[in-house]
């Protein structure tokens, strides 16, 4: 078994975000491409957002840091430590209202 603190990569991402000119940064922490579950912790700088994008199968966004805005169509939601986002299966885009860090699990 593989043991990962989220709270701490989650506090290296965003370490790693505030210092990195696109204002992010991600890592796998299970699965991947090929896996039909995938896991990422992502960290976003204050006012940066990954672009608009969907994904096939099921995705939550649960927040570890911060606060995110999950905005799809005219829907938007705002997490906070500790919320789950279920991800609308159509197109989406996640914005950072304040520095965040979020884990992203897909499952096709």
């Amino acid at each position: 078994m593989t043991e990962v603190s989220l709270t701490e990569l989650a506090r290296e991402l965003l370490t790693h975000a505030r210092e990195a000119r696109s204002g992010r940064g991600a890592t796998t922490v299970h699965g991947g491409h090929d896996r039909s579950l995938r896991q990422t912790v992502m960290a976003l700088r204050q006012g940066e957002h990954m672009h608009e994008h969907e994904h096939p199968g099921e995705v939550t966004l649960h927040v570890l840091h911060g606060q995110v805005r999950l905005v799809a169509g005219p829907d938007s939601w705002d997490g906070l430590p500790g919320d789950l986002l279920v991800v609308p299966e159509r197109r989406h885009r996640v914005e950072a209202v304040r520095d965040c860090a979020f884990l992203f699990t897909t499952a096709r």
